[in-house]
């Protein structure tokens, strides 16, 4: 009989610890989801979310455009664009064609030259050096000088 009851007594001290990690596992998972829901119900409403925008990098530049005869117009900008051809677009500043090699520029501050009909173009220069790049793949970099300037080859 004691051995009986021995049994019995082994088989319920199993049974509760087996009990009592059911409820301890239940309980942890539990507080997993409790500590999750305060974060999902932190942040912001979608309405919110899309007037939250994060703060954009402003980069600061000079633009100078030298006409013709040789008058020169400057602007100082501001822009969170990174490639130059988008920042003037934005402003509204140059327009032209898309072709093969980006960006052809032919009016720029409104002022349209056409090298067939009278030999002039836009050449850009940055910092004073003839650009070897194009409008579109020249990086905008902060305190730097682009110009455009009306040119011919005669």
């Amino acid at each position: 009989m004691r051995k009986e009851r021995s049994n019995k007594l082994s088989f319920l001290v199993i049974m509760l610890c087996i009990i009592l990690t059911a409820v301890s596992v239940a309980c942890l998972a539990g507080c997993k989801n409790e500590s999750k829901e305060p974060d999902t119900k932190a942040t912001a409403a979608p309405e919110e979310q899309a007037t939250a925008a994060p703060e954009e990098t402003k980069v600061s530049f000079t633009f100078v455009v030298v006409g013709k005869d040789g008058t020169e117009k400057t602007f100082d900008l501001k822009t969170s664009k990174k490639m130059l051809g988008e920042a003037l677009l934005d402003e509204k500043l140059i327009s032209g064609e898309v072709g093969d090699y980006g960006l052809m520029v032919d009016t720029v501050d409104g002022v349209k030259l056409d090298y067939a009909a009278d030999g002039y173009y836009w050449a850009l220069y940055i910092n004073g050096e003839y650009a070897s790049t194009g409008v579109d793949s020249t990086p905008v970099t902060e305190g730097t000088v682009y110009k455009f300037a009306a040119e011919s080859f005669s």
